[in-house]
């Protein structure tokens, strides 16, 4: 989710270059904070509007086994559900400053929860997983906007003096989100259609678009016409999309013995050797690439992507173990996944707070290790495993995201001129949401290789010669199962077993990495945030990343 709107301006001294005029949205400089009924209600449309945006990115994973069984294909294939989505959410990220101005601020939010809506309504519709996918990659293209400019009007819509309080109730309600988002799409599964997991954001999207628009239509920004970066965007949406669709499809066609992915992998090679020649050298580039220049910003990009893809990743595959293999339904999974919100709820006001006190590299030094902590022990799980088991870990998690967001944003942009501020946000943020589409691609195909291998390895051990297998044989027998039903339930639990292990292995690897981030967080400098001034005035703006730390 994008954080551009809100995030902290830098202490460094302004760059000398101009900021690409279609990076920044125009700040309300003009507009009065409202008063009374008009503010209550402007923030609550605000707040929902983001709670069904935030609701959305989470909602799904518990439902993805269901939602492939109904349309006819593998659970693995069913993650193009979550990736479409953020490849399309990155994509449009950039675009918000140049839109916002093109159309104004209250038009584009409006019509942004206004599509949103109908993308929704489509894709709980979807005949097929190929509609299903089209439509959940318009989804999270109309959602780009939605979570910058409801900071935005937000920010506008208080004095400066409360400016903190009302990033407080807005990062409250999309705290909430993530733990309502599991248990909601798992009771839906359940009980209802799958459909419904997209048929409830409706009502909420009408109403809040309805009372944005009756609230806040007298105060739209000025609209202005500026050039757009039609190549680099072009370049973009190409090498983006042909990198995901060959990671989603590369093991379904046996990798580079496919012309397709070999196609696909040239488009991508060429498509992104040719966008950053382009954007390093346009005068309005869509990705201000040149920001990477910049120490603090690189690092903390790229560790921000990086970590960040691996807690994507992980996220979803662990309801899709719990659902496949060890007999839980979607209800279930979804009560495992909720309590990561918990702690994040309890501690993240508390990190935002502090972050300007303390050196950040300790913060996300600190997430990192909790992070493989809660790896390392999901690494040791078995399939006699119970549920308290498995969530202990989940609930631990909660201190990491707390940790882990909000530090990292302030290492990232922390010696960004203010200036820069728009475009560094909006770079930073596209390589967060890209990271997370292409790591649940990576953990699921290196879960399905590494099954793969275990089966092999167990099927060395039991075959029909083994004792273990006669044993085995012998006593399904007694039990009335014919030969092949019993070797049938042979397989099922060596499948049950190679899975439990392969996903053993990758919650083992991505603890390593995490751990191998912490001397990289390090490269950066200390650097101490100022707070920016809001929208129409001074004050303080919400810590970097609270959102961020919401969304998931």
């Amino acid at each position: 989710m994008s954080n551009a709107s809100a995030a902290p301006a830098g202490a460094a001294t302004p760059a000398t270059r101009t900021a690409p005029a279609v990076a920044a949205p125009p700040a309300f400089a003009a507009a009065q904070p409202l008063q009374g009924a008009a503010r209550m209600w402007g923030t609550i449309a605000l707040s929902a509007a983001t709670f069904m945006n935030v609701l959305d990115s989470s909602i799904a994973n518990v439902s993805l086994p269901a939602i492939a069984g109904d349309l006819g294909v593998s659970p693995n294939q069913g993650t193009w559900v979550v990736t479409s989505f953020g490849v399309a959410n990155a994509i449009a990220v950039p675009l918000t400053g140049w839109l916002s101005q093109r159309f104004g601020q209250v038009r584009l939010f409006t019509l942004s929860v206004l599509l949103f809506v109908l993308a929704s309504w489509l894709c709980g519709l979807a005949p097929n997983m190929t509609t299903l996918i089209a439509m959940r990659a318009l989804q999270g293209f109309v959602a780009g906007p939605m979570m910058p400019l409801a900071q935005t009007l937000l920010l506008s819509s208080y004095p400066p003096a409360m400016a903190g309080l009302a990033m407080a109730l807005w990062a409250m309600t999309t705290l909430v989100a993530p733990v309502m988002g599991p248990l909601l799409g798992g009771w839906i599964t359940d009980n209802m259609h799958w459909g419904w997991i997209f048929y409830i954001n409706i009502p909420v999207g009408f109403a809040a678009a309805f009372i944005t628009w009756t609230v806040y239509k007298k105060r739209e920004t000025q609209i202005r016409k500026l050039p757009i970066d039609t190549m680099g965007l072009t370049l973009l949406v190409l090498a983006v999309a042909a990198l995901q669709i060959m990671l989603d499809r590369g093991k379904e066609l046996d990798w580079f013995h496919s012309g397709e992915i070999i196609t696909l992998g040239l488009v991508a090679l060429i498509g992104g050797a040719f966008f950053i020649a382009w954007e390093l050298t346009d005068d309005h580039p869509v990705v201000d690439l040149r920001l990477l220049k910049e120490r603090n910003f690189a690092v903390g990009s790229i560790c921000l992507a990086i970590a960040y893809s691996l807690f994507i990743g992980n996220l979803v595959l662990l309801p899709l173990w719990l659902q496949q293999f060890m007999g839980y339904t979607s209800t279930q999974a979804g009560m495992l996944l909720a309590p990561v919100g918990l702690f994040a709820i309890l501690l993240s006001p508390i990190v935002g707070k502090n972050v300007q006190k303390t050196d950040p590299r300790m913060l996300a030094t600190f997430a990192f290790v909790m992070f493989a902590l809660v790896l390392v022990m999901r690494a040791h799980f078995n399939t006699q495993a119970d549920f308290f088991t498995i969530m202990i870990p989940t609930i631990v998690q909660g201190v990491a995201v707390a940790f882990f967001f909000i530090p990292l944003s302030s290492i990232t942009l922390g010696g960004i001129a203010p200036a820069h501020m728009a475009s560094a946000s909006g770079l930073s943020n596209f390589m967060r949401i890209v990271g997370g589409a292409f790591g649940t691609s990576i953990t699921i195909t290196i879960w399905q290789d590494r099954a793969a291998m275990h089966h092999a390895d167990l099927t060395e051990s039991i075959n029909r010669g083994s004792q273990a297998a006669t044993s085995a044989l012998g006593g399904l027998s007694n039990l009335g199962l014919s030969n092949e039903q019993s070797l049938a339930t042979i397989n099922r639990l060596v499948d049950q077993q190679a899975f439990m292990l392969a996903a053993n292995d990758v919650f083992m690897g991505s603890a390593a990495i995490f751990m191998l981030l912490i001397p990289s967080i390090w490269f950066a400098k200390r650097v101490r945030m100022v707070a920016p001034a809001a929208p129409g005035g001074g004050g303080s703006a919400p810590a970097p990343g609270a959102a961020d730390a919401a969304a998931h």
